[in-house]
């Protein structure tokens, strides 16, 4: 497997993750409608393009056999020192072998070399999974707050990890 830079070219197979990761993990928190917008709204073919050449922006993907089996977006404020990661999908057929687990630690390494000193993640509350993916990598729950998917509210959590420093 290998983790590289999106190009333009891949941008049909990170809407085909999205997709497949939204369907298999959200149908007992989101509902059906909820799904679809936000797949809809996130995942526009002009909002992964400018994700992908936009200056202060990461989009990642993992490539097996010549085929996109996961991505990772996140976006950082170099004068701020800080960065986000918006997302980290893997295709439902290819979890539990590391991909996530590898994109996620690309990517926080890659905001740490953009000068990131604190790093954070959202994920709905409801979204057990994804909230104990954050927490295995020493990632700290600092709050919680409702989000607007479609028509409906649902409770996200933040996460941040502060970038250690050489002497701890």
């Amino acid at each position: 497997m290998t983790i590289r830079d999106a190009t333009t070219d891949d941008i049909d197979a990170i809407q085909r993750v999205a997709h497949s990761s939204w369907e298999a993990d959200y149908p007992d928190i989101l509902s059906r409608e909820s799904i679809q917008e936000g797949v809809d709204d996130w995942y526009t073919e002009a909002l992964i393009r400018d994700s992908i050449i936009w200056s202060q922006a990461l989009m990642l993907v993992a490539e097996r056999d010549d085929s996109i089996v996961g991505f990772a977006h996140a976006t950082f404020e170099p004068d701020e020192h800080t960065g986000t990661i918006l997302r980290v999908y893997v295709d439902p057929d290819h979890r539990g072998e590391g991909i996530g687990s590898d994109l996620l630690t690309e990517t926080r390494d890659r905001l740490f070399e953009q000068g990131v000193e604190q790093v954070s993640a959202m994920v709905l509350a409801a979204n057990d999974i994804g909230n104990e993916f954050y927490q295995a990598f020493g990632f700290e729950q600092t709050a919680t707050e409702q989000v607007t998917i479609g028509d409906e509210r649902y409770e996200e959590c933040t996460y941040v990890l502060e970038r250690k420093s050489e002497n701890q």
